[in-house]
């Protein structure tokens, strides 16, 4: 079992930054590939961004890419989502996830087996 709490979140002005974590409980950080979900009002859950156990792969959704940057600290058991030039449109409840480390970087939720509870994240106009 992965319990998993994220922070960071809040309001913030439209071209702001955020730095979301997501501290883990289990000893075995380093055999999860992680995940970053966002979910907004009346939408499905999509995803954000994945990292593999090591940290040497990434993923991205299209979306955010070249503004969200993933990383982890397999010490401390965290993954952090540095969120760069915020628009509006980002507004969500951020969610961390864990899935066992795989050979290719998962980015749907059904292959995702631990879930955090979410911190929401509104960006004003």
């Amino acid at each position: 079992q992965v319990h998993l709490v994220e922070s960071g979140g809040g309001l913030v002005q439209a071209g702001g930054s955020l730095r979301l974590t997501c501290a883990a409980s289990t000893r075995f950080f380093n055999k999860y590939d992680m995940g970053w979900f966002r979910q907004a009002p009346g939408k499905e859950r999509e995803f954000v961004a994945a990292l593999n156990w090591s940290g040497g792969s990434t993923a991205y959704a299209d979306s955010v890419k070249g503004r969200f940057t993933i990383s982890r600290d397999n010490n401390k058991s965290t993954v952090y989502l540095q969120m760069n030039s915020l628009k509006p449109e980002d507004t969500a409840v951020y969610y961390c996830a864990a899935a066992p480390g795989r050979s290719v970087l998962v980015v749907t939720t059904d292959l995702y087996n631990y879930w955090g509870q979410g911190t929401q994240v509104t960006v004003s106009s």
